[in-house]
């Protein structure tokens, strides 16, 4: 990902309702960390020209993998989620050959949830994250790719 690319997602991408609460721009932290990262990890994912989304791959020393993740707002919600959310796993799988990986997801988000869990991944705890001014419930997801 470029610096292009970054300011794009950052600044133009605008979720709808609930959703909004994933806009860059809802919490200045996170923004300024993804304009100002050298972005080592992020891929964005294009289909027939198109960026349709984005991928953040970070190693935690352990054999495991964090995925950070964001889907074009114009494409949520029509039912290509999970094949978007399989190309990032495949290219993790391939990219890092990790033990687990493992997300993190608003838990209002049950849309998303409902993809990783078809796509694998099982909840393993729920948390309280400071985020974009307040406080919210967030569930961690893990995806064992040997299936334990």
């Amino acid at each position: 990902m470029n610096q292009e690319m970054a300011e794009e997602i950052a600044y133009g991408w605008k979720y709808d309702g609930d959703y909004s609460f994933y806009d860059m721009t809802e919490d200045e932290e996170d923004l300024e960390e993804f304009l100002q990262s050298e972005r080592t990890g992020y891929y964005v994912v294009k289909k027939e020209g198109e960026w349709i989304g984005y991928y953040c791959f970070e190693e935690n020393g352990k054999g495991e993998i964090e995925i950070g993740l964001g889907m074009k707002p114009e494409l949520t919600g029509k039912g290509l989620g999970l094949e978007f959310f399989q190309l990032g796993i495949e290219f993790a799988l391939e990219q890092y050959g990790p033990a687990d990986l493992f997300l993190s997801v608003a838990a209002f988000n049950q849309r998303a949830i409902k993809v990783y869990q078809k796509a694998g991944f099982i909840p393993v705890k729920t948390f309280m994250q400071d985020t974009n001014g307040s406080r919210f419930e967030f569930v961690r997801m893990k995806f064992n790719p040997k299936g334990e």
